[in-house]
């Protein structure tokens, strides 16, 4: 049987102890070493060499099953561990012990005639606490085992050998100011790698080495906690708390470890706003358009974040109408804008009050308050050169078409809005009258036509007048004049085409010969009415009679000789073979009786009496009769060059004269008495001049007038 002999050593060290544990029905007995190495007394080693005799003499073997050694061993020797004995053993060497298993032959040794084991290498419980091997005796000769393998364990006996450590350090915190005595901040940790189960290695005690008075911290549990009221963050918001951890509970000799916790004050909305300044003095232009920034006030709040955000507003004042104030998200300032136009001639000046107040407040702090606060804004209005203004800002205008040139349709009215009051003149602005149609006179503003207005060419014009100061032209203005042209019945009605109608010879009485129509180009308010009849030459044919339906006409034309009426109508004239006559004409540059120069001066005097003449009308007529009456009575001679300028520009066969006079006819009465070639046939003449109709439509006045023939058809 295994047994084991340790008296040797037992005579001055037990190891860690002794334990006998006997095995009677198993004839075992195991001898465990344990506890702290002492010395043996004298009564100890006699004791157990009775018991071990006892055994002897019961032939019962000494079995070890597990052995003990302390770890961090740091002597020079190999650390005996125990010894391993047989019963065989009869101390000749005949035996050979060895061992096997866990760190045999690297950690642990065995002397395999003696049994005796050791360490040959430092142990550290923390790496392994235990290992297992197994040992056989054999006999030396033979190779035979002498008993059978037997498996055994060394343990590894703890030693404070390692202090407490925070494996989660450093710590960060934070905690709300101003908290109540007591509040939770955070809760450290420290670990032992000792054996807990083994004394006070592993019991670990916590203290607060710096952080007070302001923090404590539990001693079992590690938590740290506010040890101080009403700690401000604006007066300190950061703490560097320092905790340690100390095992063998605490006790002299114990080993210890620290920590650091870095705690921050969370801030609260403890702290009102106020303004730095309790007026502020800001200058705006009067030109200065809509929203555009006037300037910034600001209150100051030691919060920060959400607790800081402020709330501006106007609370009172002359201006609340024409500023605004907008809170800035990103720099907490209150923003001061332009709402209205300022004007500086209205008002120079404004006062405003403004609050700042803090949106997020907490109740239990209200006993701090109030949380706003108020200051005084005086805004100044400046001065600046501004464009003329005109009153009203729009003009609406109508006018009949067939209205004078030269006639006033129109005052515009423009003023300098600042206190110098210049002078305005007026101007049309050319690309929104491309026809110059309109004139405005430069000094009053009087809107007035410049050429004939049509308006079935053109009936409304949207032109564009401007105003510039006179000692500053970089100053216009401007306004939109919208002229509509009214109808007037200006325009004959005409037929919508040529007609030619063919009836048979034996057609009934009362058979629709041509249905006609016409059209006219003006646009009366009640719509257009025409009525239709025969020509006068036609107005007595018994044939043909003609049915008016005011809107198609039934028409039926006769056909008949006749002979052409002269086209002047003149008592005192007999029929001539003149076209045209004149009642005087000029004598050259030497004549200076042929007309009388105050026309140009005083139209409304020179009323020329002309013969009527139904076919045609002048084509030069005195320009006076353009010229309204206003602008004579007004000596308006600009106006009156403007006009005569237009009738001559628009006219391409006028003479280039400054002053022309009209010449209605020729023939008797004129000096020159009449210039046509005609008057050599002054009597009735046998002439045939039917040739001319086959001359084409150039001539075909002159073949009305003498190609006329005696029958029952008519030429054409």
């Amino acid at each position: 049987m295994w047994t084991s002999d340790r008296m040797s050593n037992a005579k001055n060290w037990l190891g860690l102890g002794v334990s006998l544990y006997f095995w009677g029905l198993m004839d075992l007995t195991t001898l465990a070493l344990s506890g702290s190495a002492r010395p043996l007394t004298k009564s100890q080693e006699d004791n157990l060499s009775d018991k071990l005799l006892l055994h002897q003499r019961m032939k019962r073997s000494w079995v070890w099953n597990q052995f003990f050694v302390l770890e961090e061993y740091t002597g020079t020797d190999p650390l005996y561990v125990g010894k391993l004995h047989s019963d065989m053993d009869r101390g000749d060497g005949s035996i050979k012990y060895i061992l096997s298993g866990e760190g045999a032959g690297i950690v642990f040794t065995i002397d395999d005639t003696t049994g005796d084991i050791h360490a040959i290498q430092r142990l550290d419980r923390e790496e392994r606490s235990q290992y297992t091997l197994r040992a056989q005796a054999l006999d030396r000769r033979t190779g035979r085992p002498m008993e059978p393998e037997s498996e055994f364990i060394i343990k590894i006996q703890d030693i404070n050998d390692n202090e407490p450590k925070f494996l989660d350090g450093p710590y960060v915190a934070s905690v709300p100011e101003m908290s109540p005595v007591g509040t939770s901040v955070i809760q450290v940790t420290a670990t032992d790698a000792d054996d807990p189960t083994y004394g006070n290695s592993a019991r670990v005690v916590y203290s607060i080495l710096q952080g007070q008075p302001y923090f404590s911290v539990e001693s079992r549990t590690g938590l740290i906690r506010t040890a101080l009221m009403n700690m401000d963050r604006e007066a300190k918001d950061y703490y560097e708390v320092i905790i340690q951890a100390k095992d063998m509970g605490g006790q002299l000799g114990g080993l210890a470890g620290t920590t650091t916790v870095n705690i921050t004050l969370s801030d609260v909305n403890d702290n009102p706003p106020r303004f730095p300044q309790k007026h502020y003095q800001m200058s705006v232009l009067e030109s200065a358009p809509v929203s555009s920034t006037v300037g910034r006030v600001v209150a100051k709040d030691l919060d920060e974040g959400i607790n800081a955000d402020m709330k501006y507003s106007f609370v009172d004042g002359d201006g609340l109408d024409v500023f605004d104030i907008n809170t800035d998200p990103n720099y907490q300032v209150g923003i001061i804008t332009v709402r209205k136009p300022l004007s500086f001639e209205s008002k120079k000046s404004y006062t405003l009050k403004v609050e700042g107040t803090n949106p997020h407040l907490e109740m239990r702090f209200l006993n701090l308050g109030p949380f706003r606060d108020t200051t005084t804004v005086h805004i100044s209005v400046e001065d600046v050169d501004e464009p003329p203004v005109f009153e009203p800002s729009f003009y609406f205008v109508e006018v009949p078409e067939d209205v004078e040139i030269g006639t006033t349709i129109q005052i515009i009215s423009a003023r300098d809005p600042d206190v110098t009051n210049n002078s305005i003149r007026y101007s049309i602005d050319r690309s929104s009258d491309p026809g110059r149609f309109f004139y405005v006179d430069i000094a009053t503003g009087a809107l007035m036509t410049a050429r004939p207005l049509d308006r079935e060419d053109l009936s409304w014009h949207n032109i564009t007048v401007l105003a510039v100061e006179l000692n500053n032209p970089s100053q216009v203005g401007s306004v939109s004049v919208t002229v509509k042209v009214l109808d007037v019945n200006d325009n004959a009605p005409q037929f919508s085409r040529f007609y030619e109608a063919f009836v048979c010879e034996n057609a009934n009485a009362g058979q629709l010969i041509q249905t006609v129509s016409a059209v006219d180009q003006d646009d009366p308010q009640e719509g257009q009415h025409f009525y239709y009849s025969l020509a006068p030459e036609a107005a007595n044919n018994p044939n043909f009679t003609l049915r008016d339906n005011q809107v198609l006409v039934l028409l039926i034309l006769s056909m008949r000789r006749y002979r052409k009426q002269p086209y002047i109508i003149d008592e005192e004239e007999n029929i001539h073979e003149n076209i045209v006559r004149y009642d005087d004409e000029g004598g050259g540059e030497e004549d200076t009786e042929a007309f009388d120069i105050a026309a140009m001066w005083n139209p409304r005097e020179a009323q020329l009496v002309v013969k009527s003449r139904q076919d045609m009308l002048p084509e030069i007529e005195s320009l006076s009769r353009y010229v309204s009456q206003m602008c004579i009575t007004d000596n308006n001679v600009h106006n009156y060059v403007l006009t005569k300028l237009y009738e001559a520009d628009m006219d391409l066969w006028a003479p280039p004269f400054d002053s022309l006079q009209t010449y209605m006819f020729e023939g008797n009465g004129s000096v020159a008495e009449s210039l046509s070639s005609l008057q050599s046939v002054t009597t009735d003449s046998d002439q045939s001049y039917d040739y001319l109709t086959d001359w084409g439509p150039r001539f075909k006045k002159l073949a009305e007038m003498y190609g006329i023939t005696e029958g029952n058809g008519a030429l054409w």
